[in-house]
């Protein structure tokens, strides 16, 4: 579905990207673990279009997705989830949830759309008159989610849905991951929480300084001595 090969960007002289090789598979969940600076979010940044790539190739369904407008990546089904959730402030919870449709047209189906948001998260419905900017961190993220599937996308990407939560809301947070993913969309998921991210995932990628340095199975990797001891705080 997703193919990401030999990936190159930089920003100035500093290369945040060197030859990434990734496969999203239709689907499946996809996560992406590794430290602050690895180069995660420039990944999903690149996908969806805010960053431009040096080289390489992006393609989706075989569709070449390098230099088209961010408008043209989102129509092909790719939504992005971004980091800090980033939703508008004084807008309220429906016309945040609105907006993540501005691209489709018919009316009908974005209102069950809508309907099938609030049953995904009831708080969201609970919500829905109440200005964005006076909801929880948990319930701003579970927006920022609910703004991206209103794009109905074929691929969700996540980056860093758990960041700042307490840990009751992320099992809530990674629960929805599982029921999205049930309902036919595939996940692409960055997370510095890597024991849940590889509990969930049919395939992990270890980023490390631009590059992957390791790739598995979730499962695989959760059990790999090196990732315990990196990133789930295990000794080998």
């Amino acid at each position: 579905m997703l193919k990401i090969e030999n990936l190159y960007v930089s920003y100035g002289g500093i290369k945040a990207l060197q030859g990434i090789d990734i496969d999203v598979p239709d689907g499946k969940i996809v996560t992406l673990i590794g430290a602050n600076g690895a180069g995660k979010s420039t990944l999903l940044r690149t996908i969806s279009g805010l960053v431009k790539a040096e080289s390489g190739s992006i393609k989706f369904n075989d569709k070449e997705l390098l230099n088209l407008p961010i408008n043209k990546i989102c129509q092909e089904g790719i939504a992005l989830s971004p980091e800090g959730r980033h939703v508008f402030s004084d807008l309220t919870v429906q016309e945040n949830l609105k907006i993540g449709a501005y691209l489709r047209k018919n009316k009908k189906e974005i209102e069950q759309d809508l309907q099938w948001i609030y049953k995904l998260f009831p708080r969201l419905k609970e919500r829905s008159w109440q200005l964005a900017g006076t909801l929880s961190g948990g319930e701003q993220q579970m927006l920022a989610v609910g703004r991206a599937l209103m794009s109905r996308p074929k691929v969700l990407m996540m980056d860093e849905p758990s960041l700042g939560l307490a840990p009751l809301i992320v099992q809530q947070i990674f629960d929805i991951i599982k029921t999205i993913n049930k309902m036919g969309v595939t996940i692409l998921l960055i997370e510095q929480n890597a024991n849940m991210a590889l509990k969930v995932a049919d395939i992990a990628y270890v980023l490390e300084t631009g590059s992957i340095v390791l790739k598995g199975s979730g499962s695989d990797l959760l059990n790999n001595d090196s990732v315990r001891e990196a990133y789930l705080g295990k000794k080998k």
